[in-house]
């Protein structure tokens, strides 16, 4: 039987108006959900704060079992979410498969966060026993984007469910069943108890109806530089945690002694992996003196022969862009690059949603496409001609998510990395890469540094309590 139902998915009325969740590639419908209302979110605190508390009770081997239930159902279900994925996201089938994977071993490694140690025995001066173990935060609100629908809400649901809380998410409306209504269907049948994961579709305004809710304590967002800040300001006024991976324009400083034969596909995929919509894409690509007229030349004969179109119909490697807006903030941003002086390699056209891969020679300072976070199939390339300068241009950027270096010797690689901010560094590696077990985050503009992964997890969802026990009631001077 199908995991998806349109009759059935969305369970628990809203009372907002209906969306129409389109395909990007070709503008027809695929669906009609209800978005949620300020009313909604609050009806969802309050449902999931009740449910908590038996949740929390349960013995881990019973929350451990939802989990691994979850992750084996995303197995599963491959081919129907393959394909929701594809059509609703526009991302190829190869971005579908690792999206699958990533979420099913994130509730696999959520499942083995239920029986971590939860805190330790302190040292004391009175005659007591004292300790400290880790409790819910009770109900997480999740805020998650488009662009890896799946992947960006599971690692925030997988953990917080599995370390005894609710959730509220809150999906991009463009993606709301692949980044929404999949994951309460894998949960419900996977056997997660009613009113623990709610799922509602909104834009702004029920994400600030999240962020203010006395009854949701930490909030993780994922989205814009811009909306995180106005999630943090929100978050700090009701003093409450706020976990923030925001926006990136992350460097990949190729050395002098680099293989240019291997790199271009590195480099290509950094920059062009599902149309560069990816937090962690490659935006600047900084590149040694000796060696830059070839790689940009190389690069741009990579990006004309690769394949833009349909990924539900055609075996193409870039679909579409998400929506019409942002293809219009892409363009713009490549026109006014060059008509500012930067050269027009590769690309710079579109049909429809469909933006050609494009790469940029000659940036400065004052190209906008090499300063912003374009969020597009662009690769904006520049020279540098020592490791002095390759570290200056690399940290000068207000962003600080992730970072790659090119070099034939590993341990240079290591200290030039030791000089630049930044959150995540691959050596010999582009910058997009994310795996269940590591910590994910980005420092300055790109958010509040790691919390996902192993100890991240349980910083981010459950609180540290400190309790004594003496075998006596304690006696004092008066």
């Amino acid at each position: 039987m199908p995991l998806l139902d349109p009759t059935t998915w969305q369970s628990r009325p809203l009372s907002g108006p209906e969306h129409t969740v389109t395909e990007p590639a070709t503008g027809e419908q695929l669906a009609t959900v209800t978005l949620a209302t300020g009313e909604d979110v609050e009806a969802a605190a309050e449902a999931g704060r009740a449910a908590q508390a038996e949740w929390a009770r349960a013995p881990h081997f019973v929350r451990a079992a939802v989990l691994r239930k979850a992750g084996d159902l995303f197995g599963a279900h491959a081919e129907e979410l393959r394909e929701w994925l594809v059509r609703e996201a526009g991302g190829i089938t190869g971005k579908a498969d690792f999206e699958l994977h990533v979420a099913a071993q994130e509730c696999y490694e959520a499942a083995a966060l239920a029986s971590r140690p939860a805190g330790q025995v302190l040292p004391t001066e009175g005659p007591r026993l004292s300790y400290t173990r880790r409790v819910p935060v009770g109900v997480v609100g999740v805020i998650a984007p488009f662009n890896a629908p799946l992947i960006l809400s599971i690692r925030s649901v997988a953990p917080a469910l599995a370390l005894g809380n609710a959730v509220v998410l809150k999906p991009d409306p463009r993606t709301a069943v692949c980044g929404g209504l999949a994951l309460a269907a894998v949960f419900a049948e996977a056997g997660l108890p009613e009113g623990l994961l709610h799922v509602l579709p909104g834009g702004a305004e029920t994400g600030q109806a999240l962020v203010a809710d006395p009854r949701i304590p930490v909030i993780s967002f994922t989205g814009s530089t811009g909306a995180g800040r106005h999630v943090g300001e929100a978050a700090g006024r009701h003093l409450k945690r706020a976990h923030l991976e925001l926006g990136g324009n992350s460097a990949l400083v190729v050395l002098e002694d680099a293989d240019l034969e291997a790199v271009i596909s590195t480099a290509a995929w950094g920059s062009f992996f599902h149309q560069g919509q990816i937090c962690m894409t490659t935006g600047r690509h900084l590149v040694h003196a000796s060696l830059y007229d070839e790689y940009v030349e190389r690069l741009a004969a990579k990006a004309d022969s690769l394949a833009v179109g349909d990924p539900h119909r055609d075996q193409v490697h870039l679909g579409p862009l998400i929506d019409q807006g942002q293809l219009d903030k892409v363009h713009a941003l490549v026109e006014s690059s060059t008509a500012g002086g930067a050269k027009l390699a590769a690309g710079g056209t579109h049909d429809r949603l469909f933006y050609r891969p494009t790469v940029l020679a000659d940036t400065d300072d004052d190209t906008p496409a090499y300063t912003e976070e374009v969020f597009g199939p662009v690769a904006p390339v520049r020279s540098f001609t020592g490791a002095d300068e390759a570290a200056a241009l690399a940290a000068a950027s207000p962003y600080g998510l992730s970072l790659g270096i090119v070099t034939r010797d590993a341990a240079r690689g290591l200290e030039l990395a030791e000089r630049i901010p930044t959150g995540i560094v691959h050596i010999n590696d582009q910058t997009v890469n994310d795996e269940a077990v590591a910590p994910f985050g980005g420092v300055a503009a790109s958010g509040t540094g790691s919390r996902f992964g192993g100890d991240a997890n349980l910083d981010a969802f459950t609180d540290v309590r400190w309790t004594t026990v003496r075998g006596d009631v304690a006696q004092y001077p008066f």
